[in-house]
């Protein structure tokens, strides 16, 4: 019988039995260990991120959590059981947007104020954040205004071989997607430039479209076929397709020579408007130039108030810089005297313009914010004012047909023609007139027949929530047909409002729209005597409500005078009578400062 050997050996036996056994490393040391290559991995991953991709995966994981995060905080929350607790859900939802559009900045912040703009169909928490979505952001160092001058032209801003005689370092504004620069041109013959105002695409911007329009596709249709059922998905193009348009400044300097085109051939508003000029040989898809003029800006209350004589105020005044931001700039002084017309003289002009814009050229700038939109003496006639529109990065072009129906509608309304109104919301896929015709004329509507029509009972929060869904549903019937130059034409007209609502309501913002409006529409000539009548009719009825509505318009002008609400205009009477409209029979909660963005 064979033996193993080694097992007999004693130093072999001794060896093997005092040999300690291998520890097993402590599963903390373990973790501790991946934990650490997973943090030099993620964050090798994010300085790659933020140096050669702007930041985009970092934004788009930020986006998707947040949204996911608020997914399933309503999903878990919005319950009849816990209706008590459904405001302060809202109010978290909302804080959770507004940090996500401020923390990745950029196109979010225009993503924002598009929701923004329907705050109207918003919980009223939500509503108040969004008041405060200004597009305003800190302006990037020199160093990155250079490279884009580097990448554009080939050449630095200024110096021996740069582009300009002088350009100023420091930006006088700056926005989400751009910041501005005051510049000189090179002269001729020794002879110094004139001024110029140079728009410059943030770095960053370029990059981050993309991403982040995609990751805006993602959420919207996510939340419109998984988690809210409410249609939100049917804009998404329309809105990707006007951002790629507005982050193209060739674009935009096309859109501004056209406008100006469309001015200068308008009897009406030929010497009351000006296009600012812009310098084609010094603009790119990155860099705009445009003439640089000095004025004061509407969102300047009080210098517009001083520089109309409405007002005798010793407060100083800021100039409006081409790219609209509420942050501030230069001071311009002005005038000892007054200029002419007053604020009655600015909204009139203001509301010509975009009644223009939308009923006769069918070419509709769609930001006229008060930082878009300021107030100068006019070069030729002193004391006389001339308004200047900046900012024609976006518009919306309106086709004949589309004009033609939206002339009709709003004539229709005010001449209480209800066939005309049923038809065009037919033919756009919408239903609720009452909430259509209210959307469309900023002021309340009532088909209804009923005298005795109770307002809505008091509801739990999450039954207004539910019924904010079932009208809002109602309300769009079929989105392929409606027509998506509505988004931004009702966002025009709110702020066109809101302008006016902020001047104290000098004019009659309906009277002017509705007055457009009509003398849109062609008239037929080979009517039969039937329909003749029943036009002549419509027509009496139109001119009827029509001064019915100036005689409110006077009669509340005079009771704010008397009473001494000077600061209580028309447009604040009809906002009021919209919320108690919205609330009593729609149940719907709107905020007064739900529009102030």
């Amino acid at each position: 019988m064979l033996r193993n050997p080694i097992a007999r050996s004693p130093w072999a036996h001794r060896g093997l039995s005092t040999m300690p056994p291998p520890r097993p490393r402590p599963r903390v040391e373990k973790y501790l260990r991946r934990a650490g290559y997973i943090a030099l991995f993620g964050a090798a991953g994010y300085l790659a991120d933020r140096e050669f991709y702007a930041s985009t995966i970092t934004r788009n994981l930020r986006t998707f959590w947040t949204c996911a995060i608020i997914a399933a905080d309503y999903k878990l929350n919005f319950t009849p059981g816990k209706s008590d607790s459904i405001s302060s859900l809202h109010e978290r939802v909302g804080d959770r947007l507004l940090n996500l559009f401020f923390s990745n900045g950029g196109l979010y912040v225009k993503f924002g104020q598009a929701i923004g703009s329907n705050a109207a169909l918003l919980p009223r928490p939500i509503q108040v954040k969004f008041s405060r979505l200004f597009d305003d952001a800190p302006q990037v160092p020199f160093a990155e205004v250079t490279h884009v001058f580097q990448s554009e032209f080939g050449r630095p801003p200024s110096g021996p071989d740069g582009v300009f005689a002088e350009f100023e370092e420091a930006a006088v504004a700056s926005a989400s997607i751009a910041q501005v620069h005051r510049a000189r041109l090179k002269g001729e013959d020794g002879k110094p430039g004139d001024w110029v105002a140079v728009k410059i695409q943030k770095p960053a911007v370029a990059k981050q479209m993309e991403p982040d329009l995609a990751a805006f596709r993602a959420v919207m249709w996510i939340y419109e076929h998984w988690v809210f059922d409410v249609p939100t998905y049917f804009v998404v193009d329309f809105i990707s397709e006007h951002l790629r348009q507005e982050l193209d400044f060739v674009n935009e300097a096309q859109n501004a020579v056209r406008t100006a085109g469309f001015v200068a051939h308008d009897p009406s508003l030929a010497d009351r408007v000006h296009i600012p000029k812009v310098y084609p040989e010094y603009s790119t898809k990155r860099v705009l130039t445009a003439e640089w003029i000095s004025g004061v800006r509407l969102s300047d209350r009080r210098g517009i108030l001083k520089l109309m004589g409405n007002m005798n105020t010793d407060l100083p005044s800021t100039s409006m810089t081409p790219l609209g931001s509420p942050g501030p700039v230069t001071e311009v002084a002005v005038s000892a005297q007054s200029l002419k017309g007053g604020t009655k003289w600015v909204m009139q002009t203001m509301i010509d313009l975009f009644s223009a814009q939308i009923f006769r050229w069918g070419w509709v700038h769609c930001d006229p914010h008060p930082g878009n939109i300021f107030v100068r003496e006019h070069p030729l006639h002193p004391r006389r004012p001339q308004l200047v529109l900046l900012d024609h990065g976006l518009y919306v072009k309106l086709s004949p047909e589309f004009r033609k129906q939206y002339a009709e509608l709003w004539k229709g309304l005010l001449a209480m023609e209800l066939g005309t109104v049923a038809r065009v919301a037919r033919q756009w896929g919408i239903g609720a007139p009452d909430l259509f015709a209210a959307s469309t004329l900023l002021r309340p509507v009532n088909f209804s027949k009923k005298a005795d029509e109770k307002p809505a009972p008091k509801l739990s929060q999450y039954e207004a929530s539910m019924q904010l869904k079932k009208k809002l549903k109602g309300f769009l019937i079929d989105t392929d047909k409606m027509p998506k130059e509505l988004i931004f034409i009702g966002r025009n007209m709110r702020i066109v409002q809101g302008n006016n609502q902020m001047l104290g309501s000098p004019v009659n913002r309906v009277k002017i729209m509705g007055f457009a409006a009509a003398d849109a529409i062609p008239s037929s000539s080979d009517l039969s005597f039937g329909k003749r009548v029943k036009e002549r009719f419509h027509q009496g009825v139109f001119y009827t409500v029509m001064a019915s509505i100036d005689a409110a318009f006077w009669a509340n002008n005079t009771w704010s005078w008397i009473t001494g609400r000077s600061s209580d205009g028309f447009e604040d009477e009809l906002d009021r009578h919209m919320r108690e409209i919205a609330k009593t029979q729609y149940g719907i909660d709107i905020d007064p400062a739900a529009f102030e963005a």
